[in-house]
């Protein structure tokens, strides 16, 4: 049986935007766009921390 990754999900625009250092609304508005990949969930913003960092660095976490 294959073994389950853990997730590190970070939930709504706020959070995100303490992780990527912009401001709430800039941050909501950049997800808003499709300019992050993240997705919505029952109206609330996620992403994968690892998918939120190679997006950046071009890196895998």
């Amino acid at each position: 049986m294959e073994k389950l990754q853990s997730l590190d999900l970070i939930w709504g625009a706020g959070a995100i935007a303490k992780v990527i250092g912009r401001s709430p609304r800039a941050t909501f508005d950049m997800l808003d766009k499709g300019e992050l990949p993240a997705k919505k969930v029952n109206g609330r913003w996620v992403i994968e921390r690892n998918k939120l960092v190679t997006f950046f660095t071009g890196d895998a976490a």
